[in-house]
This record gives structure tokens, C-alpha cells and sequence, in this order.
């Protein structure tokens, strides 16, 4: 971890409490300074989450709040870039994205995507080109491309 360069992850409303295990241990792997856990998304201690993040829900610090929306102006408040991996029209190809730090990456729910209200907060909208016929990757493998990428300019 580079101190004047932090990194966060904002989890909204991951359903899967796998994903949430897995986004745990790519975190660990990239540094990742802290993630929040948003809405629906589930929390440690759950022997699901347990499973994929394979102990590193045990020292990533995390934080629950209900509302997305809130976690973001908190962090905007402290001087956070905030970026969303979402595929809107607006978002710009990950790979062109040059982040800015201290940086929170706002990933969304599997079918749902990110919420309106934290697209609408994001400086940045960022999405991860899809070549074949689906739409998009599974979220914490999503994460993992995006999150190596911000990671690479830390």
C-alpha cells in the first residue's frame, strides 16, 4: 500500500456471497486499503464468504452502511476519486481510464449493475470491453481486471 495513494473498493448490493468472498481475496492481492459492503451485500462471518476469500475477510478492513449513496459523499467529502465499472454510454473503456487517487472503484450487483444513485455520484464511469455474446464478466472477476489495471498506476 502506497499511504498517499489509497485504494477502496464499494460493494453495491453484490447478492452472491461468493463474489463478495472472491472480491475479499483479489483485494488482499492487489492491497486494497479498505471495502465497503453496501445494501443487500453480504458480511463477514459467513462460512460462504469464507470459502472464496480464504481468510482475507479476517484483515482487509471493511465497513457495512446501508446506503451506497452515503459511502460515496463520505468519501467524496475526503477527497476520493470515485469510480463506477458500469456500461453505460457515458463510461470509457478501463484501459483508458487513468484513475486518480485516493480512489473507491464502485462495483454493482450481478443482474442489476450499479445503483442510479452511485452512478450518479461517480467522477468516473469505466466498463471492461465485452468481444463475445455476453454482456458482461462476473463481478469479482470484473473487479479483479479493473482493480489490476487502478492498481498498476498506484
Amino acid at each position: 500500500m502506497k499511504k498517499d495513494l489509497p485504494f477502496y473498493v464499494i460493494c453495491d448490493n453484490i447478492r452472491s456471497l461468493e463474489n463478495i468472498g472472491s472480491i475479499f481475496r483479489t483485494a488482499d492481492a492487489l492491497g486494497v486499503d479498505k471495502i465497503f459492503l453496501t445494501g443487500i451485500s453480504g458480511q463477514p462471518p459467513q462460512s460462504k464468504i469464507s470459502k472464496t476469500a480464504l481468510g482475507a475477510e479476517n484483515w482487509i478492513p471493511w465497513e457495512y452502511q446501508s446506503q451506497v449513496w452515503q459511502v460515496i459523499d463520505d468519501l467524496k467529502k475526503q477527497g476520493f476519486f470515485i469510480a463506477a465499472l458500469e456500461q453505460t454510454k457515458r463510461s470509457l473503456a478501463y484501459n483508458k481510464f487513468k484513475p486518480k487517487f485516493p480512489l473507491a472503484l464502485v462495483v454493482g450487483n450481478e443482474l442489476k449493475g450499479v445503483s442510479s444513485s452511485a452512478l450518479k455520484r461517480a467522477d468516473r464511469l469505466i466498463y471492461l470491453p465485452m468481444l463475445g455474446k455476453k454482456e458482461s464478466l462476473n463481478v469479482a472477476v470484473a473487479f479483479g481486471v479493473a482493480g489490476y489495471w487502478i492498481n498498476g498506476w498506484r
